[in-house]
């Protein structure tokens, strides 16, 4: 009998590959082979999970009959949540058929899901299908809904797969972290500049509360910010203010930053310009003017300055639907382009602005960035196109201005793409170091810990319309039939301020899309088909009549 050879490629075979192929099956060990490394969970996510202190469950509501499509994000959701499980035994889940359970599409609603009603192609032909692809975290009394496909408009269904894909991790681990966490971070609304009504802020009150505690913050003397209200700002972990259309005195100028150098963050939603549509719409003609909330040196102070000119973007715009005429008394609407209303689409690979819809400005103006500021980031998150008019104020609109939308107007000029919105993060110092107003707050800081800002030159962007007396969701356009990403923009730029593990970047994550030519594989379907059919048993045949002539020429 021959000798076994451990050293030849049968030998290596069983003794290593064998041995470490049962190896890996068993234990549960997995490689990570693809450039993109999607299998593979960052250290940021590790850490939350590893922080979950009691039982929790995932309830997956992509179970069932759906198309192919469906079943990678299925399997992609699956593939994750049992790589959670590793990682921390509590957290557990389940895929449950909606149909199968006999579960109504009002139960599934009320529980927070709305439906996906997106193409299916199958063999050439087009058809819709209508889903709840949804996760439910459960924990101890809490839950959260959360929607596993990304919707936004102007993509495809494989780009939507995609990007769900994409954003899979972090939209479960960042529900995850807040519905497990000990206690929920507070969220101040500051109320006392002639802000944005409750009505007109409802939708981002909303939102707000979803993850964190949002309440409003009144300056106790019913008049200014003061030292009386330092106690209350110290429990925020962030400072909204939306809209202020009354001046900010220079005490509480000395408040906000200390606010800030405390490491507070700050969300700030401003009209340099005084222009309403309401008003534009009933006499067909305004006069628009600065607004002077005497926060401009506050600003320069990080590197910013708010410009009091409007902006006009006459290449990407919202619409603006107007009655044109009347047939037989009946008032006949259409939708017109609107170049105030410029439009906010992503076009760096920010993670607070990363696959959104389109984020609807109204009547904005323009921010500069100012170089120099040590130890200061400065990210622009939007900006217009480079069809840009600036229209200095005090100046007419017109709304007879949409029949000749990119034409000059009176005080109007061509100009660079202006910014809209700009995220600031690093170290800040204190305006007000050198100063003699840094005696009047005790405790005074010079400078910050790490810290961010965001800073938004339109005050409307988290304005949600009300028709009849009813607040509408944000960014919910009903004449147009639209819906902007104004909701998703806000609750971003919350989550990024208040991000203290660094799960944001996560957004960021790219995988490279390797999809079948559609086209070719229906043209080649049945060539294919027959070859998986057919080659094999010809290699069986040929490897069959090889063996067997080896025989007879040995044993022949």
């Amino acid at each position: 009998m021959k000798k076994f050879n451990a050293k030849s490629p049968l030998g290596i075979f069983l003794i290593v590959i064998v041995p470490l192929v049962i190896i890996l099956t068993y234990s549960g060990i997995r490689l990570d082979l693809t450039k993109e490394k999607r299998y593979t969970l960052s250290d940021n996510t590790i850490k939350v999970l590893e922080s979950v202190k009691k039982p929790l469950t995932v309830e997956v509501y992509l179970e069932g009959d759906f198309p192919a499509s469906f079943k990678q994000l299925q399997s992609e959701t699956k593939f994750m949540l049992e790589e959670f499980r590793k990682i921390n035994p509590k957290i557990d889940f389940k895929f449950i058929d909606p149909i199968k359970t006999k579960m109504s599409q009002d139960t599934l609603m009320a529980m927070g899901m709305q439906p996906s009603i997106l193409p299916d192609v199958k063999d050439g032909k087009i058809s819709q299908i209508t889903l709840f692809p949804y996760a439910v975290i459960k924990y101890g009394d809490g839950g959260a809904s959360i929607p596993l496909v990304v919707q936004q408009a102007g993509i495809d269904a494989d780009q939507q797969l995609t990007r769900s894909i994409e954003g899979l991790e972090y939209n479960l681990v960042s529900n995850i972290k807040n519905i497990s966490a000990a206690k929920r971070k507070k969220i101040g609304i500051l109320v006392n500049h002639d802000e944005l009504n409750p009505d007109e802020f409802q939708g981002f009150v909303k939102l707000a509360m979803e993850n964190y505690d949002a309440g409003p913050i009144i300056p106790k003397n019913q008049t200014e910010l003061s030292v009386e209200d330092i106690p209350l700002l110290k429990q925020m972990s962030a400072l909204v203010i939306a809209k202020p259309r009354k001046a900010f005195t220079d005490n509480e100028k000395v408040i906000l930053d200390q606010y800030i150098m405390n490491g507070g963050k700050t969300l700030w939603m401003i009209d340099a310009v005084n222009a309403e549509m309401d008003t534009l719409t009933r006499s067909k003609k305004v006069m628009p003017f600065p607004v002077d909330i005497n926060m401009t040196d506050f600003f320069f102070n990080y590197g910013v300055r708010i410009n009091p000119a409007l902006v006009k973007d006459v290449k990407k715009f919202a619409l603006l639907r107007l009655v044109t005429g009347e047939v037989s008394g009946n008032p006949q609407y259409t939708s017109l382009p609107w170049p105030y209303y410029p439009l906010g689409i992503a076009e760096n690979n920010n993670p607070i602005t990363k696959n959104i819809n389109p984020v609807k400005f109204e009547f904005p103006t323009s921010i500069d960035t100012l170089g120099g500021r040590k130890n200061i980031k400065t990210k622009v998150l939007f900006e217009s196109s480079e069809r840009t008019l600036l229209k200095q104020v005090p100046n007419y609109v017109d709304l007879k201005e949409i029949a000749s939308v990119d034409s000059l107007g009176q005080m109007e000029k061509p100009s660079t793409p202006k910014i809209f919105a700009v995220a600031l993060e690093g170290k800040f110092n204190s305006a007000y170091a050198s100063r003699i107003e840094r005696k009047s707050y005790p405790g005074f800081k010079a400078s910050s810990p790490e810290n961010k800002m965001i800073v938004i030159a339109d005050g409307d962007v988290g304005r949600n319309k009300v028709i009849k007396g009813k607040p509408l969701p944000l960014g919910v356009d009903l004449l147009t039939n639209e819906q902007f990403g104004n909701e998703q923009f806000l609750r971003n730029a919350l989550d990024y301020l208040l991000d203290d593990s660094n799960l944001m970047e996560l957004r960021n994550r790219n995988i490279e899309e390797r999809l079948l030519d559609r086209q070719r594989i229906t043209e080649e379907k049945s060539t294919w088909q027959w070859l998986n059919l057919l080659l094999p048993l010809v290699i069986i045949g040929l490897i069959g009549g090889l063996f067997f002539w080896l025989r007879k020429k040995k044993f022949g």
